[in-house]
């Protein structure tokens, strides 16, 4: 995951619609988040897993969880999103994401992170 300072995680973590963590044992090995505005729009973000802890399920088990959320608390209207990084689009398929391409293309506004990458 790209590094935030601890005052943009305070703020964003307080403004988290619905959060899960992983735990095995008593060490935290997952985390997946919704944002949104809580009503038009919801976007999955920060669905992480500890390197030594893949290919375990629990990535699919964080997206079980969020999946569920969404289907219980976002209007059917709502626009739900997510960009996926690597080869993570394999994960979210699984839960029934589809591209959003050639409907529409992701796209980030990069002036923040042009040393980033």
């Amino acid at each position: 995951m790209t590094d935030r300072s601890s005052a943009a995680a305070a703020i964003g973590l307080a403004a988290t619609l619905y959060a899960v963590i992983a735990y095995t044992e008593e060490r935290a090995v997952g985390m997946a988040r919704v944002i949104g505005d809580g009503g038009c729009f919801f976007q999955i973000c920060d669905v992480a897993v500890v390197a030594d802890c893949q290919r375990q399920g629990i990535g699919d088990a964080l997206m079980q969880r969020i999946t569920t959320w969404l289907d219980d608390n976002a209007e059917p209207s709502a626009f739900v999103s997510l960009l996926a990084d690597g080869v993570s689009d394999r994960l979210y398929r699984r839960h029934g994401f589809e591209y959003s391409a050639p409907a529409s293309q992701g796209m980030i506004y990069p002036r923040r992170f042009r040393d980033r990458r």
